[in-house]
Parts: structure tokens; sequence; C-alpha cells
């Protein structure tokens, strides 16, 4: 792969232009720089801690073996995840360019990567905006008391509590008509929601002011942002701790069962979290990196983000399973709602050999374990009235994606003292975990095409409005009444597999076409020091294989998998985590072809084959 580079011409790497010459050293002087390392440090945790980590991670963990599901994640992490994230970080620093200009850096005919990145960064912000105008909606609605989906509304022409609350829940009643008036279909469009539109505009024109001097701007947000959700968490963990069931919420999450391992799908949906947790193949780390001095500590930085991420996710879940422990005991579960009839059975009862032993008298000293004992021993023969009480079950009830911050989560912050104070928390720490995301996903656009298009980088504010009012105009299909079911299709289509075979194409640069050990080179002498030479195998080899195996199951499961999507029907007012006990179920609907192929052909495949692409020799190089 030729000789490594000595250090002055290693400082001249980011003064390389568009057409493969070398620009005036002015140009590099002239690019800008983070004040400190804080504000560095902020934004790429604020990148790398999302939504994600609230309601993806504490799902993956509570349905995949609990504690055991935590071992296997920090493996994959430091295995796969911080050799990877690394990799991104130094190539940013070194190269001090855009994700398109590092990869043509490496090789005129891998541009393609970039270009990649920059889609799925773009169809990402598309729907992840909507989830903080969702958020901005419902901080909005907190401002006042009670709270609007405490109670179910009344039909003042019959005076009677809404139908169509009373078959669901108040929480529910108001996410899916009062929020999103959401269609019974994917195939029913309806008409626009002003509301949705107006707060989808309010998070674009957020978007656009923190970003339109670039990371001079973004990263005074930063400080805010990025730090505001911790403080919220550790005041929720407080808080939740000193909840009734919150012991049992954390023995749930805890609870390992060692057996998930020999699951493959366990391994994928691990591998997939930590891919995701790190913002692997959007080209935002490497943007943020490329604005880092040249012999900045990136290796020190890896390792810190990647802990900060690891614990901001168990720190989540900690507070996801504290108040889910909590709304377990709201939603007045077998072991409570049952002891009224065992206490008249036994009473009125002849046959005393199936009494419990615990004291039905006072509920507040019945233990689920002890009631489950009981219930498996002489339930038969109680009769059909006295039920199980299946912590699977109901732990399984909105504990994932919008099910959790805007069904499960305000229901039980809904019985709350001083209830408005802690919805406006909540929804102010979505908002913020969203925008340091959003910040994140739109350097992965603006960075590379002012890099690469001299005339966009002259004109960075005009791109920076462009960008987000196209953003904007586009994100308009998520805001008519069928919105919700697009933003599902987004989020499991338009960025999963396009962003895994980025990476794959992003490990083989490095590691193959390149060479790690020239790319080793480099970063000794922007270190310093040498890196153990461990990282060069588990490029080539681990990591390579690892996201290929990656790429093949997720593949796989698009092949065999029916694509499918959560609809609500108002008429029977069912949908799942809504209904109390039985009463719930879950409705699967095929998604229609015409709205698959939008989603998976134009990312998907269009990313597979710009990559591809870039590997081909061109006529004229």
């Amino acid at each position: 792969m030729g000789e490594s580079r000595s250090e002055a011409e290693l400082l001249d790497l980011g003064v390389q232009g568009t057409s493969g010459g070398v620009a005036s050293s002015g140009d590099a002087d002239d690019r800008p720089a983070w004040d400190s390392k804080l504000q560095y440090v902020l934004a790429q945790v604020g990148f790398s801690v999302g939504l994600g980590n609230v309601w993806r991670f504490p799902y993956l963990c509570h349905q995949n073996g609990g504690g055991a599901f935590m071992v296997l994640y920090v493996m994959l992490l430091l295995v796969v995840g911080v050799p990877l994230f690394f990799m991104e970080l130094a190539a940013g620093q070194c190269i001090r360019q855009g994700s398109i200009g590092v990869w043509k850096h490496i090789s005129p005919k891998l541009a393609g990567i970039g270009y990649s990145s920059c889609m799925v960064c773009f169809f990402v912000a598309l729907y992840y905006n909507v989830i903080i105008a969702w958020s901005l909606f419902y901080m909005g609605n907190s401002f006042q008391y009670p709270l609007p989906w405490e109670q179910c509304p009344i039909n003042m022409t019959i005076n009677k509590t809404v139908k169509e609350c009373l078959g669901s829940s108040p929480t529910s009643y108001f996410w899916f008509r009062k929020a999103l008036d959401i269609t019974d279909s994917i195939d029913e469009s309806g008409e626009f929601n002003p509301i949705m539109t107006g707060c989808l505009l309010a998070a674009w024109a957020i978007v656009c002011l923190a970003m339109i001097k670039g990371i001079k701007s973004s990263a005074k947000v930063m400080y805010f942002s990025s730090v505001f959700p911790y403080a919220v968490l550790f005041i929720f963990l407080v808080r939740g701790l000193m909840l009734d069931g919150a012991k049992e919420g954390i023995a749930y999450m805890f609870y390992p069962k060692i057996e998930i391992w020999a699951e493959v799908q366990v391994w994928r949906q691990a591998a997939t979290q930590v891919f995701f947790a790190l913002g692997l193949g959007y080209g935002s780390v490497i943007a943020y990196s490329s604005y880092n001095p040249i012999h900045n500590n990136c290796h020190r930085d890896a390792l810190m983000v990647s802990c900060i991420n690891f614990m901001t996710s168990v720190l989540a879940s900690l507070v996801v399973f504290v108040v889910l422990g909590f709304r377990l005991r709201l939603r007045h579960l077998p072991p409570f709602r049952n002891l009224g009839l065992l206490n008249d059975m036994a009473t009125h009862g002849s046959n005393h050999h199936w009494w419990p032993w615990f004291n039905m008298s006072d509920p507040a000293s019945v233990t689920i374990p002890d009631y489950r004992e009981w219930y498996h021993h002489y339930g038969s023969q109680v009769g059909t009235n006295i039920t199980d009480c299946d912590l699977d079950e109901e732990m399984s009830k909105g504990v994932e994606g919008t099910g959790l911050a805007f069904i499960a989560f305000t229901e039980a912050m809904a019985q709350f003292p001083a209830s408005p104070f802690w919805s406006t928390l909540f929804f102010l720490m979505l908002l913020n975990l969203g925008m340091s995301t959003m910040f994140g996903t739109m350097q992965g656009i603006l960075t590379p095409l002012m890099d690469n298009f001299s005339l966009l980088g002259r004109h960075r504010t005009m791109l920076t409005v462009c960008s987000c009012a196209l953003g904007f105009v586009i994100g308009l299909l998520f805001t008519q009444r069928s919105g919700n079911y697009f933003v599902t299709m987004f989020d499991d289509y338009s960025a999963t597999l396009p962003l895994i075979i980025v990476v794959v194409f992003e490990t083989f640069a490095v590691a193959w076409v390149y060479g790690a050990d020239r790319f080793l080179d480099d970063i000794e002498i922007m270190l310093k020091w040498r890196p153990p030479v461990l990282y060069k195998y588990l490029w080539k080899y681990v990591c390579l294989f690892a996201m290929v195996g990656l790429l093949a199951a997720s593949l796989l499961r698009m092949v065999f998998k029916r694509p499918t999507y959560t609809a609500w029907n108002h008429t029977t007012v069912r949908y799942p985590y809504i209904g109390p006990g039985p009463c719930s179920w879950l409705a699967r609907w095929r998604a229609s072809f015409p709205s698959f192929l939008l989603t998976f052909l134009t990312s998907s495949l269009t990313s597979f084959l710009t990559s591809l692409n870039g590997l081909l020799p061109k006529s004229g190089l």
C-alpha cells in the first residue's frame, strides 16, 4: 500500500480539493474548529445518545434475557463497536474532511460510500424530526392541569364518555385520536394534521437556527441539549425508586436468561443496537472529528464516548423499568384486583384447602411471586374469574418506541403528584435528546457537501436553510393522518440495511484498500503512540466478518419476514398495549407494496448501487 506518511504529509491531507489537486494552505487554516474539547465530546455524545437509548435498548434488554443481553451487548461493543467507532474518528481527524472527502481520499472509486451516508442521513432526518415534533406537541399540552390524557373526554351531545376512549385508555385515545388523528390503515392517507404540521415546522426551524453557523452555533446549544437529559434521567430515577413496584421492575430488568445466547436473533439484535447506538455509517462521527486538532487523542475519545453511551442506556433502562414497575401496580394486576374475589370466596365457601397463605386483607403485603406460586397450585380450582399474573405479558405492553414515550410513560406520570411538572420535564428531555441527534445527522449531510463543493461551502447559510426547508416539505408526508405508519416504515427500512452496507464498505476500504498497517502508521503520527496491533486484526477480520454476518442476517430477515405495521382500528379500538388485561391484542397488517417499494428501493437498493458503483473503474481516471 505504499510507505507511511511523514507528519508534514499527514497535516496536508485536509487541504486536497475535490478534483484531486492541492488547495492553498489557507483552506485548512480556515476550517472551523471546536472551541474546546468539551464541546467536541458533548457533540459526539449528543449525537450517539438519542431516543434509541431511552426506548430501544430497554425494550431489547427486556425481550432478550435482561442481564444476559447486557453482557452480550458489552462484548459486541468492545469487539466490534469500539474498533469501528475508533476507525471513523481517526479517519475524519486524519483527513479532515467529511464522509465524501474521506472515502474519496482513500480511493476516488469509493466516493459512493460518502454519498450513500449523506443520503441515509437525509432519510433519517425526515422522520426523526417528526418524532421531535410529537415531543413538542406533548410538551405544549403538559402546561395544564389536569393533563389532557388523564381522563377520557365527555361527549357533550349525549353526556357520556367517548366510547372510543372507554374501549382503550385515556393515554392511548389522546395519542391516536387527539395527537395523530390516525386512520385505520396506511391506504387511507387522510388530510394533513394542521397542529402536527406546525410542530414539524417549529422543529425544523430550531434545527435550522442551531445549524446555520455550523459547529460554532450548534456547539453552544450542545452545552444544554447534551447535558440536560442526564439531569432529567437522574431525577426520574430518584423519583421512580420511591414508587411502589420499582423493585419488581428492576428485578425484572436484570434477571438473566443465559439460554438466549443460543438464539441467532438475539445476537443480530444486540449487534444492530451496538451499530446504531454509536451512530456508525452516518458520516456524522467523521464530520465531527474532522474539526479536531490533528494530534487529538481520538482513541481515548472512542473509549470514553462508547462508555458514556452504554452507561446512558443502562441509566435509561433503570428509569424505564422502575416506571413500568409502578405502572404495573396501577393497572391492578391479578394479585390485587382478585384479592377481593378470593376473600369473598374464602368467606362463603366450605372448601378451604385452596386458601392462600398470604394475607388477602392487606394487598400491599402480597408479592407477585407469592401470588403466582399460589395460582400455580390452586388456580384451576377457583374458577375462571381468578386469573394469573403474567409479568412478561404486562411488562411487554408499551415498552418500545412511541408506545413507551407517548402511552406507557404518560399513563404513569399522570399518577404522579404535580403531574404537569413531570410531563413537561420528560418531553423536554425527549426534545433535547432528539435535537442533539438531529444536529449530528444534519452535520453528516452538510459537512461533506461543503467540503467537496466549493460553491456550497461559500454559501453555508443558504445550504442549511434550503436543506431544512426541503426536509420540512418532504416531511409533510408524515403529518398526514396516516403519517405514523410511514414513520414506522421509514424507521424499519430506510436506514438499517443501507447503513450496514455502508459500514461494510468502510471497513473493507480502510482494512484492505488503504491497508490496516498503513492506517495504524497514520494514527501513530497523530497520537504520538501506536495503537495495539489488535486493531489491525479486528478491522481486517472480526469487524468485517461481523458486519457481513449482520448484513446477511438482516437480508434473510427481510426475505422471510413479511413487512408489517401495527394499525389502530377506531371501530374496535383495539391496539397493542392499551386494552386492560385480555382485551388488548396485537393487530398486524401487511404493508402495502407501493409504500414498501418507496422506502426500501429508494434507500437500501440505491445506497447499495451507489457504493458498488464507486468501486467500478471510471473513464478518465
